[in-house]
């Protein structure tokens, strides 16, 4: 895994670590809006197993691990894991999971015995097309393998539980409550997303969308946040985020193009340069909306009330 993909990799597991949001997927994807989990009785619990491998004890890891908790016992163990990209043999990557996790309750490392309900969400672009049933996958290649039929009647099954979040149905989209609900109307309505939702966990919903708009480095949000006065408890709903993070590009800008008019040292080169800031300004605007929102150069000229003919005649001041 290489620098970009551990980013992506951990922006995903901090948001889905919020029992709030957790809970919130759980309820939605797995008891169909119905609220059964909640987010005070999650637990975390751990993403580590053991497994022998050729020659040694090998980790295996899961993204995000929750232990719902009922009457001081476990009722439920929760895993979940976020993909990118279609995994061909992802059944038997679970079956990895969910045995080595039944494996500790036998071995008595845990005190209880409880089921374990894994399921995928995967953020990829393209369909899921893989098979999300163990004896399809293997029914696939029987031609391969000429399995007898009466083997199948002892050949355990597994099911994959894929929820392709790029392309959730509206009905479910509208199901969620929390910060969830932005990312997968995001996702969905792209250019055309627009809310007046409240966002509870800034930082990690705003790196979260990044990374799944292909950003590559997002260890500024947190320093944004601070130089705009925004705190994790401040009330604020995704347009008047948009609006803050534009202002900030405005006042750059003419900064910058005062400055420059400063250094000229003239009248003239003064002038300029609060032409050149204006335009610097204009420019940082639609940018950063088309950076921030994911939205294109049309769409982000729209927004901001203007065409992108003056975009690019100031672009070519700059």
């Amino acid at each position: 895994m290489n620098r970009a993909e551990e980013k992506k990799d951990t922006a995903q597991k901090d948001f889905m670590a919020f029992p709030d949001i957790a809970a919130d997927t759980i309820n939605t994807l797995l008891y169909r809006g119905r609220m059964l989990t909640d987010a005070d009785n999650l637990q975390p619990g751990p993403t580590e197993t053991i497994y022998q491998g050729r020659e040694r004890l090998r980790d295996q890891y899961e993204d995000l691990c929750k232990y719902e908790i009922a009457d001081g016992r476990i009722r439920v163990m929760y895993l979940i894991a976020n993909q990118i990209k279609v995994d061909g043999k992802m059944l038997l990557r679970k079956a990895g999971y969910t045995g080595g996790a039944y494996r500790e309750q036998y071995e008595g490392k845990v005190k209880d015995i409880f089921p374990v309900a894994e399921f995928i969400l995967y953020w990829g672009r393209p369909r899921w097309r893989s098979s999300r049933d163990l004896r399809q996958m293997f029914k696939k290649r029987s031609s391969d393998h000429n399995i007898p039929e009466v083997a199948w009647e002892y050949i355990d099954d597994i099911k994959l539980h894929v929820y392709e979040m790029r392309h959730l149905p509206e009905e479910t989209r509208k199901l969620f409550q929390s910060d969830m609900r932005i990312v997968v109307d995001y996702l969905a309505e792209g250019d055309e997303y627009r809310s007046d939702r409240k966002i509870v966990h800034k930082a990690a919903l705003i790196r979260m969308i990044r990374v799944l708009s292909g950003e590559k480095d997002t260890d500024d949000v947190e320093k944004w946040l601070e130089e705009q006065g925004i705190g994790e408890e401040d009330e604020i709903t995704v347009c008047e985020l948009f609006d803050q993070y534009v202002r900030q590009g405005r006042e750059e800008g003419m900064q910058e193009g005062r400055a420059e008019g400063r250094r000229e040292g003239r009248t003239e080169g003064r002038q300029e340069g609060i032409v050149e800031g204006e335009a610097r300004r204009l420019v940082a605007d639609i940018e950063n909306a088309m950076k921030f929102f994911q939205v294109t150069l049309e769409k982000a000229c729209e927004g901001l009330d203007t065409t992108v003919g003056r975009y690019e005649e100031a672009k070519r001041m700059l």
